[in-house]
């Protein structure tokens, strides 16, 4: 069993990694985050890479679906920014990919061209005020009238809603009692008519914004149904797809990122720092620390690249993802928290990164389904009775 990095993804992240000491300098990544700003024109330098198009087929202008190099660009771009790393996401994960599986031949024609230059993002229109992990409860609806949709509804933690070209949003298009066999999936401009986005003021994942979106009475094109016409009332067959299954390892791939950076700078700042007279890296408590960090970082990167794999295979792998997304996500919040315990005082000031890497750690556990969702699913998908 070969264990190491392939040499093309290794390719990869050297490549992304050069970027970002060149393209995104701490200096202005701390202004991203403190301003609440997206680069777009760090963003698509990004682009001029190549990287959008690692979930795009060659024959619409991308390098060919490649699952795991796509998380290793998450993790390399989370080391230093949400502000790029979740726009990144937003273009290649929630547009490619789900335009890939989902869309019809016609809206593939059309989108994943843009994808792969990197002219496309998404936000996903999912969750709702009171609709957080049962998506199927939506009450967003849209109906038919003619050519064209009408939808009326309200979303909530639409990350990047103000970014975005579409709004991926998920309604509710046939009568409440049906649930799994009554909803689709609309793209919807920000710019449309009737749509309302309102900021919400988040601990961290700067730069891309997290929103609430108000539609009221928003008419677009029947074209817009992902799928065309025959995606209407198939919304759930797309959710529990593949796309599902890597959305989990996108969120562990940005844990995976900042606890690797938060690592980093512990280890740098240990040997600099020093009280009573020696460097801090000879304290036994330190030490240990930074054995557990290597040693948690290590697992994960194990289970990312299995998991990774198997999707990449396109193998059932809704359980190695449920698994590694619980667990890489808490060994990032861990040792974020450790590296604050590392820095002291310092780890707690805005003029060192470990404040970041704590505040964008405790969001990743929570977002793309949370941790206590992870445990259920794992239990029931291990076919654990509940009686």
């Amino acid at each position: 069993m070969n264990l190491e990095e392939p040499e093309h993804i290794a390719m990869i992240r050297d490549t992304v990694r050069r970027f970002v000491e060149t393209e995104m300098p701490r200096d202005q990544a701390r202004r991203w985050d403190k301003e609440n700003h997206f680069p777009r024109h760090v963003f698509d330098r990004l682009a001029g890479l190549g990287m959008m198009g690692l979930t795009v087929d060659e024959e619409y202008g991308g390098a060919g679906r490649d699952i795991p190099a796509c998380m290793v660009v998450i993790e390399e771009l989370s080391r230093r920014s949400m502000a790029v790393a979740v726009p990144y996401i937003m273009c290649a994960c929630y547009a490619g990919m789900n335009l890939a599986e989902c869309a019809s031949p016609e809206q593939k024609a059309e989108l994943l061209p843009k994808v792969a230059a990197g002219q496309l993002l998404f936000a996903y229109g999912w969750s709702e005020p009171d609709v957080g992990a049962d998506l199927a409860s939506v009450r967003t609806s849209a109906v038919r009238d003619g050519d064209a949709v009408i939808i009326s509804g309200a979303k909530r933690f639409c990350s990047g809603a103000a970014l975005s070209d579409y709004i991926f949003t998920l309604v509710r298009t046939g009568p409440a009692n049906e649930r799994y066999h009554n909803l689709s999936l609309i793209l919807v401009p920000p710019n449309a008519p009737g749509v309302s986005i309102t900021q919400i003021d988040c601990m961290g994942m700067k730069g891309a914004g997290t929103t609430d979106v108000l539609l009221c009475d928003v008419r677009v094109p029947l074209a817009n149904v992902i799928g065309g016409a025959a995606g209407w009332n198939r919304g759930w067959d797309f959710i529990v797809g593949s796309g599902l299954d890597v959305e989990k390892l996108e969120v562990a791939a940005m844990a995976l990122g900042i606890a690797a950076a938060a690592y980093d700078d512990s280890w740098n700042y240990v040997q600099e720092r020093a009280q009573f007279g020696r460097r801090i890296c000879s304290n036994q408590s330190v030490r240990h620390l930074l054995a557990d960090m290597r040693t948690a970082l290590h697992g994960s990167r194990l289970m990312m690249a299995h998991a990774s794999q198997l999707a990449q295979d396109n193998k059932t792998c809704r359980l190695e993802t449920a698994m590694t997304k619980l667990h890489v996500c808490e060994v990032g919040r861990r040792v974020a928290l450790d590296a604050q315990t590392i820095f002291g005082a310092y780890g707690y000031a805005k003029e060192y990164d470990v404040e970041r890497y704590v505040r964008e750690s405790l969001l990743m556990p929570i977002i793309g389904g949370s941790a206590a969702i992870q445990r259920n699913n794992i239990v029931n998908w291990m076919g654990l009775p509940k009686a």
